[in-house]
């Protein structure tokens, strides 16, 4: 049998990665193993290659891999990990490449967790999963030549994070990038942390330098597909419109009963030069929350409490049931139900943004404190990332945009809120920066509590999954939407 596969792994000197090899040799197809060697490993294992890195990911780790790349099929392992194949693993990546043309061929996998193997499903790749933290697995499957054609594209950057990650978007720009639904291997979970604690990964401080590289690399995509906005946007007049209140909170809420209260206070408290009022959406509370909330009604007619008529609605629909009130005010300015402002000056900041810049919606910054309000890591979340220039093309990069969110009312009653209970916010944040500039306010003026409660603290793998394949489809459905305003 024809040996038509490379395979590259990391090597840190782990006794583990004999046994991956012992994995591969059991194919047929693989003809060369090359251990990516990180750190101090000089000596590669009996029958293998050394190829001395610095960074796994870098641009100059993934040109060591297209000189070597004599097969017509990449096998690359991104992630120190032990690996067992299933049957004929090896053999079904090639197969799927070979009937599908695919530049990129990835599959669905088993974690090994305290001696039970565990089922780990990934999702489809899409035009829209442009996020550099997309869930490949362990194991990329690779097309050889179109491997080195897209290394042979005119932009040649030097990246030091983000040159795996601008391979699979030059990849995606020519061939298709296609997922076995098929549990084709098994490794052991590296990463342990709860959903809740890996989310904030992206804007952690400490990620600054990869994140600017990350950016680089998608905004060269977006503009290779025909998705890159440039920074000039449609003007509005704040002005335009009669409103009985300028600014109006919104709270959706469902079973709150431990933190309404505060929230609610939060707001009532707020100092402001212009009209203001509190619209809680209550979406049939049955933990005491509606009678909190009538409480706090009867005490203080700045809180209008709304129980929906309709049954059907999500975090979303319970939005666009407070921006169709007719007591809504110009501006809409959300606050969660855990989460609370930070002072008494937070509306008033973000009105003074509306009228100063003229803008469509604005995002604060927030600060991650736990339930007694204490500073917890990684502290400030300012979303530096979006700037004036490009943060709409950035936008399409990230899994979220900030808060607290605010809007300009008849912008939003036109486009109405996705009626859902996860990523309404991030769809509202790529449809309105498709026309309109986004004002910021990179100091923190919203408190964002983490506790056990919150509904994104402890997802599972399937949970997850649902998620980001939400938001892949949004991302889809706003390079769609950008490609056609561009063709236009």
């Amino acid at each position: 049998m024809t040996k038509t596969i490379n395979a590259y792994l990391p090597y840190s000197g782990y006794n583990h990665t004999s046994k991956t090899v012992s994995e591969l040799r059991k194919s047929p197809l693989i003809k060369d193993i090359y251990l990516l060697g990180l750190g101090d490993v000089e000596q590669p294992l009996d029958g293998c290659k050394l190829l001395k890195v610095e960074d796994l990911y870098s641009s100059s780790t993934i040109n060591l891999i297209k000189e070597t790349a004599d097969t017509p099929y990449t096998l690359l392992v991104i992630q120190d990990n032990p690996l067992e194949f299933g049957q004929y693993g090896i053999e079904r990546f090639q197969l799927v490449a070979e009937d599908t043309g695919a530049g990129l061929v990835y599959s669905d996998y088993y974690e090994m967790k305290n001696d039970v193997r565990l089922t780990h499903p990934v999702i489809d790749y899409q035009i829209g999963s442009l996020r550099n933290d997309f869930d490949f697995g362990y194991l990329y499957f690779l097309n050889s030549a179109l491997l080195k054609d897209a290394l042979q594209d005119e932009e040649k950057k030097d990246y030091k994070f983000a040159g795996l990650y601008n391979l699979r978007l030059k990849i995606s720009q020519s061939n298709p990038i296609i997922r076995i639904p098929e549990f084709l291997y098994t490794t052991i979970e590296s990463d342990t942390r709860k959903s809740g604690e890996k989310m904030f990964d992206y804007v952690d401080p400490r990620n600054r330098s990869l994140q600017i590289e990350m950016e680089i690399a998608c905004t060269y995509h977006l503009k290779k597909i025909g998705a890159y906005l440039e920074p000039k946007f449609e003007q509005i007049d704040i002005e335009d419109h009669k409103f009985e209140m300028e600014a109006s909170v919104v709270i959706p809420v469902k079973n709150r009963a431990k933190t309404i209260s505060d929230a609610v206070d939060s707001v009532l408290k707020q100092k402001t030069e212009y009209s203001f009022n509190l619209i809680v959406v209550d979406n049939y509370s049955t933990d005491g929350t509606t009678e909190i909330l009538q409480s706090i009604a009867e005490k203080d007619k700045r809180l209008i409490h709304i129980i929906p008529d309709r049954k059907d609605l999500g975090i979303g629909g319970c939005w666009t049931t407070a921006i169709h009130h007719p007591k809504c005010g110009r501006f809409a300015i959300q606050l969660d139900s855990d989460d609370l402002y930070k002072d008494e000056t937070t509306v008033q900041k973000v009105v003074d943004v509306f009228l100063k810049e003229k803008c469509a919606m604005v995002i604060g910054s927030y600060q991650m404190v736990n339930f007694k309000l204490e500073e917890i890591p990684p502290g400030l979340i300012d979303h530096k990332e979006w700037t004036p220039d490009n943060g709409r093309n950035n936008a399409l990069r990230i899994n979220g945009l900030g808060a607290p969110r605010a809007f300009y009312t008849p912008v939003l009653r036109k486009i109405n809120v996705p009626n859902v209970s996860y990523g309404e916010d991030y769809a509202l944040g790529l449809s309105i920066s498709r026309k309109y500039q986004i004002g910021r306010i990179y100091e923190p003026i919203y408190l964002c509590r983490r506790w056990e409660d919150n509904t994104d603290a402890s997802l599972d793998i399937v949970k997850m999954n649902s998620h980001n394949l939400y938001k892949d489809r949004l991302r889809s459905i706003e390079v769609l939407a950008r490609q056609r305003k561009n063709a236009l």
